[in-house]
């Protein structure tokens, strides 16, 4: 998403505008071959789409287009070892994570198993008890309880020691995962991950549930089910692991599109009682597909809900049960459970900003660390994505209990958060992540040693151009190339997200035209005139900058366009034009 124009005004250096130059001769000849208008042509051009057969598959992802699951490093073993194991009736435990993307991989991999005539049990961490990962004890006790084979979903990778563990008291051991993994893997059957570097599948972006979804199709091959069944289930596992793959923000391109695209389709049709409870309440009717954004927005955090506040295990409970009333119920306490999330993270993000106060963030603080007593750990995630938004760098926020700091961190682009945690391990009793975001355990008293290593770390990468907040737009068009037709072009590019965001488009010397207005107390209505044509605009969260959007003040715009279905129930148009920042004419 790009970046409002009040979030790029608050005490933040003004956005950096990146508008490409296209060549009109190839935007005409993309679009002639594609019959479509010039600002979907030109985005596609931007998103590196030339050749009109890349074009058309990227417009009409196909399922078949899906790769072998057997590419991945290790399948053949693990398949054969899953089937094996539903075959004699093994005890099976499925150990995954607490966000979106563990609960929905424990959800598929767990039905998958059910559908092939066997049972598997589970088990996620308490986010705030057990922390991150796998543990020794938990292996002791499915060892136990007569477990023969233990299949990690969205996790494990540098669980080196647990499965060295489970090995030595006769585990079998899958790992399914995508995060970047140690120079050695664990030492377990078979390691399901497309980031390994010995493994040869094209697509290294799949996120766990993708992984846990490529195991579910490989095992029905193994399985030697027809095309058409195994086809009919791989569209209905979609549904779920589509939540997973825009809720974990992994790129939406290639596998994943075809996931995201298919997924959120299916969602006009859902016969699982908790998926359907779990969307009403987060405001769909039956037959509302939702898009990638508004599962970011109003699905995932509702999921998540459950392992910030409470116990993840509440999703599975909700995924797999058939009780109407206690999928409603589910889902009511889900909602509630992400309104105390919202309200958690806003006072941390209050309690920070108040300290940005005390001392201001300048260019020397390349790398922000904030660490409060007793923060709640199950939002520092959130809080520290906000905090990127806001300052434009590195951010990690920890939360100091019984002398042990802990948290989450996020990054920018140019800076790869794991390498920085690498470099400096011997600080930590445990950390892990990928390039964007990541989590550690640390002693507290040796915070003031890691916020200076870890900020002149970050001093010797990054410069502060790379603390100016960028926009990267698609095209820059004239208001009387935006008609029904061409934005339904445009929002044919769908679904949006990491890898994939909403285009962005340039106007320039628009005027405003008329008086702006206030709606909902923060944002702002206006409309833009530009060479003879209207355009009615919203400006989120902007009625703080209503001064400088007066009538007849002319501006260079970004827009960015969305489906409406309100303006379409009232007879306008289908779509709507959002204001995501704007600079005065001529000024860059």
């Amino acid at each position: 998403m790009g970046i409002s124009p009040a979030t790029s005004r608050l005490g933040r250096k003004p956005a950096r505008w990146l508008v490409p130059h296209h060549d009109p001769e190839q935007v005409r000849a993309l679009a002639g071959a594609l019959g479509i208008a010039a600002p979907a042509a030109r985005v596609l051009l931007q998103r590196g789409y030339s050749q009109p057969d890349d074009a058309r598959r990227f417009l009409r992802p196909d399922i078949g287009d899906l790769h072998d699951p057997f590419q991945l490093a290790g399948m053949e073993i693990a398949a054969e070892r899953l089937k094996q194991a539903i075959e004699r009736k093994e005890s099976i435990l499925l150990y995954g994570d607490y966000d979106v993307d563990g609960t929905c991989s424990i959800v598929v991999l767990g039905k998958a198993i059910e559908l092939a005539g066997a049972k598997a049990r589970f088990h996620i961490p308490h986010r705030l008890k057990d922390g991150y990962g796998m543990r020794s004890d938990v292996i002791d006790k499915a060892v136990a309880e007569g477990v023969t084979l233990v299949i990690s979903v969205d996790t494990g990778i540098r669980a080196a020691a647990v499965v060295e563990h489970a090995r030595t008291l006769g585990l079998d051991v899958i790992i399914t995962d995508h995060h970047l993994p140690e120079e050695a893997l664990p030492p377990a059957l078979a390691v399901l991950n497309p980031n390994r570097a010995d493994c040869p599948y094209p697509d290294k972006n799949l996120c766990g549930a993708g992984v846990t979804f490529k195991l579910v199709q490989a095992l029905m091959r193994k399985l030697a089910w027809p095309e058409d069944k195994i086809r009919r289930y791989e569209e209905s596992f979609l549904k779920i692991v589509a939540l997973a793959t825009v809720a974990d923000v992994v790129p939406l391109q290639a596998e994943n599109r075809i996931i995201v695209k298919h997924g959120l389709s299916g969602l006009k049709s859902v016969r699982n009682t908790g998926l359907r409870a779990l969307l009403k309440v987060s405001g769909f009717e039956d037959g509302a597909a939702p898009s990638a954004g508004q599962v970011a927005f109003r699905i995932a955090p509702r999921i998540n809900a459950a392992g910030r506040m409470a116990h993840a295990e509440e999703v599975i409970t909700l995924f797999t049960t058939t009780d109407e009333a206690k999928a409603h119920e589910i889902a009511s306490k889900l909602h509630d459970l992400n309104a105390e999330r919202q309200q958690t993270e806003a006072e941390i993000v209050a309690a920070v900003l108040e300290e940005c106060v005390t001392t201001p963030v300048t260019d020397e603080m390349a790398a922000l660390v904030f660490c409060g007593k007793n923060w709640h750990r199950g939002v520092l995630g959130i809080v520290a994505s906000r905090l990127v938004e806001r300052f434009c760098r590195p951010v990690l926020v920890l939360s100091e209990e019984d002398g042990e700091a802990s948290g989450s961190g996020r990054s920018i682009a140019p800076f790869h958060l794991l390498d920085a945690l690498e470099s400096m391990r011997d600080v930590f009793s445990r950390f892990g992540g990928h390039r964007m975001a990541a989590g550690l355990t640390m002693d507290a008293a040796r915070l003031d040693e890691f916020r200076t290593r870890f900020n002149q770390y970050a001093l010797e990468r990054l410069t502060p151009e790379d603390f100016r907040p960028h926009i990267e737009v698609d095209a820059a068009v004239v208001l009387d190339e935006l008609n029904d037709t061409s934005v339904a072009e445009v929002l044919s590019l769908a679904p949006f997200g990491a890898g994939n965001p909403a285009p962005q488009f340039a106007v320039y010397n628009a005027e405003v035209a008329g008086p702006p207005s206030v709606f909902a107390e923060k944002h702002l209505r206006l409309r833009l005139r530009h060479n003879g044509r209207f355009l009615q605009v919203k400006a989120w969260h902007a009625a703080e900058c209503i001064d400088e959007l007066q009538a007849g003040t002319r501006l260079d715009v970004i827009l960015t366009l969305e489906e409406d279905n309100y303006s379409a129930s009232r007879g306008y148009a289908p779509w709507s034009a959002q204001l995501r920042d704007w600079r005065p004419h001529g000024i860059e």
